[in-house]
């Protein structure tokens, strides 16, 4: 079963399983299954962000132009995220699933981790593209909602495979999510960076 697919469908009795604990045990910790996928959403998102570092260290290149650095910056993000099928996939359904049958109380929880996690990418971004001042939260934000939505458009159901195999002139809506994120990555953080140009 696709990830995607698990975690609009997974029940708690199911996750219960999964990690080998009792229902009981689970609710002690968690109200809901939607809880349970938040936390390990943001235990996933700061494995990330601790990897990123030395990767955007080697791939941007100081000395080069803002806009080089800014598409050696979205090249760099996008290839870390290869083999993060579960900080994709959660991503993706952060905002339609995880954060619904939530309390207050979570939701709130949740939302303060997210904020220091992009605050933490926003930080990298801005040692690397300093000439993004104010704009780096912006665009860290703004980098989270893209890898989500890409995420989810480069996993099409069955039935569209499907109509792709059968008509492929519809193929063309087809995305690799590399490519497609790199792409988008890099045009958002070049634009967000022609922005902050006086």
């Amino acid at each position: 079963m696709a990830w995607s697919i698990w975690c609009r469908e997974v029940s708690l009795n199911e996750l219960s399983r999964r990690v080998g604990l009792a229902k009981s045990n689970v609710l002690r910790y968690f109200e809901s299954r939607e809880a349970v996928l938040l936390e390990l959403l943001n235990q996933a998102w700061k494995q990330w962000t601790a990897a990123l570092p030395g990767r955007l260290t080697a791939t941007v290149d100081a000395e080069a132009t803002a806009e080089e650095r800014g598409e050696q910056f979205a090249a760099a993000i996008t290839n870390s995220l290869t083999g993060r099928r579960v900080l994709c996939d959660l991503l993706s359904a952060q905002a339609g699933v995880l954060e619904h049958n939530v309390s207050p109380e979570v939701a709130a929880r949740y939302k303060r981790a997210a904020v220091a996690n992009v605050g933490e990418l926003a930080a990298l971004a801005r040692l690397h593209l300093p000439e993004l001042g104010e704009r780096a939260p912006e665009l860290a934000a703004s980098t989270i909602m893209v890898v989500g939505a890409v995420w989810t458009h480069a996993r099409p159901s069955p039935a569209m495979l499907a109509a792709y195999e059968a008509d492929p002139s519809l193929a063309v809506l087809k995305m690799d999510f590399i490519t497609s994120l790199r792409q988008m990555l890099a045009t958002l953080t070049v634009g967000t960076l022609a922005r902050t140009t006086p």
